[in-house]
């Protein structure tokens, strides 16, 4: 009697987690600020490619797609790195310093 075997070929990690991205929200509240920069892990440590919003209130607002994971990120006020209050904790970083720590899932 002959048993056919079927393989499946699926792709390791095809519909993990942390390949997804979640939109998250980041919120500064600097009213006296004239620019707002976010910059983290997701973008390189660039701090002009993420200019916040100015929202009436004082506060400034983007929103980004991060994947599942932790995540670094420090907001540059004016230039200077401020962090995240509002943050899961703090790290590191070799040429920041201290930065705002923050978990996706």
């Amino acid at each position: 009697m002959h048993r056919s075997h079927i393989e499946w070929k699926v792709s390791p990690n095809r519909y993990s987690a942390k390949k997804m991205a979640k939109p998250v929200n980041f919120a500064c509240f600097a009213p006296k600020a004239q620019h707002v920069t976010i910059a983290g892990d997701f973008n390189h440590w660039d701090k002009t490619s993420h200019a916040m919003n100015r929202q009436p209130d004082g506060a400034w607002t983007l929103q980004l797609q991060l994947n599942h994971g932790h995540h670094q990120y420090v907001f540059f006020v004016d230039g200077h790195a401020t962090l995240d209050p509002k943050a899961s904790g703090t790290a590191r970083h070799a040429h920041i310093g201290k930065v705002s720590l923050m978990s996706v899932s």
